[in-house]
């Protein structure tokens, strides 16, 4: 669902005896309409605070400390353009909201949101860069991440995100997180509402998904 709608072209047909005056003024009016017509300011969108934390899971049994990778994806997550999809005219083009952004991208802003509800789970959040040897590795890798229109009028926010979990270079376990949120709003506040919260029901699917994990 686009925001912004199309402007009709004004048309004034002049009759043969319409002075060059009468149509001087007509253009004059046209271009101050159009001057006066200015494009809504830009918009952007994050998750919003880290507030109340997901149900408490024993993750950190088994995971005192883990190294969590940033969320790899594709290409079209790796920017801060804010796409929908409109199920019922094309599926398969992503669209583009035209004033309105991400303040990051949705591959940071879901890295940065994982992180936190997971060191809220009890586990030691470690990076990439700053981790010790010997410690398990996380690694994430969305596959979608989308606000699809089923009508006009509703849409909901999907992801799927595939987890995998390392020690050492060996493969322990590896599960996909598939979850949906309604939309409250047909437009890209909606969008941003249900993905954060679609977000959040992914971290309390990865903290479980942990605790059933063998301890080291």
């Amino acid at each position: 669902m686009n925001d912004t709608m199309p402007h009709s072209p004004l048309r004034s047909p002049t009759r043969p005896g319409a002075t060059i005056a009468t149509i001087a003024v007509a253009c004059a009016a046209l271009l101050t309409g159009c001057a006066s017509t200015k494009a809504p300011a830009p918009t952007s969108f994050d998750f919003g605070p880290v507030a109340a934390p997901v149900t408490a899971m024993p993750a950190a049994a088994s995971f005192p400390a883990l190294v969590v990778a940033d969320v790899n994806g594709p290409a079209t997550l790796d920017t801060d353009r804010m796409f929908y999809r409109l199920m019922y005219a094309n599926a398969q083009q992503a669209l583009p909201y035209a004033y309105n952004r991400w303040a990051a991208t949705p591959l940071q802003l879901l890295s940065q949101r994982l992180k936190a509800r997971i060191a809220q789970g009890g586990v030691k959040v470690l990076s990439t860069t700053d981790a010790t040897g010997g410690l398990p590795l996380l690694r994430l890798d969305m596959d979608e991440f989308s606000q699809n229109f089923a009508s006009a009028t509703q849409s909901t926010a999907n992801i799927s995100l595939r987890a995998s979990l390392f020690r050492g270079h060996l493969l322990v376990d590896q599960r996909t997180f598939t979850r949906s949120a309604d939309a409250p709003s047909a437009d890209a506040a909606g969008g941003a509402s249900a993905l954060a919260a679609t977000s959040d029901a992914i971290a309390a699917d990865l903290l479980a998904w942990l605790a059933t994990q063998p301890p080291r």
